[in-house]
């Protein structure tokens, strides 16, 4: 919750992609609160208030992913609404003649876009999305200690300096972000 009140307010992309860590978290706890409070609530080790904030915020992403119907998979409407937001903000960058720098980040990276997009069959998925997808992807291998070729990993630290680039463009365009409070 602090994390991600942080992430969300200083770096959108870094944002999502720890939302989705949580979503797959609470996934791994079968959206249990109990399971949740033995096994990730108590390692933060914090005040009785703010343990309690930090268990009502679980909480209540355990009920949007449980009406929102992503029990299993996808991401809740505030993770969704923040990822089109980056879009919105990616596609106003490409189209402003000013960004050359942002344009330029983007057309380098456009290819390993349209290969991932193709490999996964991902057409209704955004440019933005596919990149934070490879980028989750590659961190969840890194985690289970699985092999990544250099081209893999060179196309994902594109794809992250242009991610990079555009959160702190978005942070200098939206100023609303202290509205979300998840």
């Amino acid at each position: 919750m602090i994390i991600a009140r942080e992430k969300r307010r200083t770096n959108i992309a870094e944002y999502v992609l720890y939302m989705w860590q949580i979503e797959d978290l609470i996934r791994a706890n079968e959206l249990d609160m109990d399971r949740l409070r033995a096994t990730v609530i108590v390692q933060y080790n914090q005040t009785p208030e703010i343990t309690a904030e930090i268990e009502r915020w679980y909480a209540e992403l355990v009920e949007m992913m449980l009406t929102e119907g992503v029990r299993q998979q996808g991401h809740i409407n505030i993770v969704r609404i923040a990822m089109m937001q980056m879009e919105e903000t990616h596609a106003r960058l490409v189209a402003d003649p000013k960004e050359m720098i942002y344009q330029g980040l983007y057309y380098q990276v456009l290819p390993a876009i349209v290969q991932l997009r193709t490999k996964s069959d991902g057409n209704n998925m955004g440019e933005i999305e596919t990149c934070l997808t490879a980028i989750y992807g590659l961190l969840t291998l890194r985690l289970q200690k699985k092999e990544v070729s250099e081209e893999t990993v060179r196309s994902i630290k594109q794809m992250s300096t242009l991610l990079s680039v555009l959160s702190e463009k978005h942070q200098h365009a939206d100023q609303t972000a202290d509205d979300y409070p998840l």
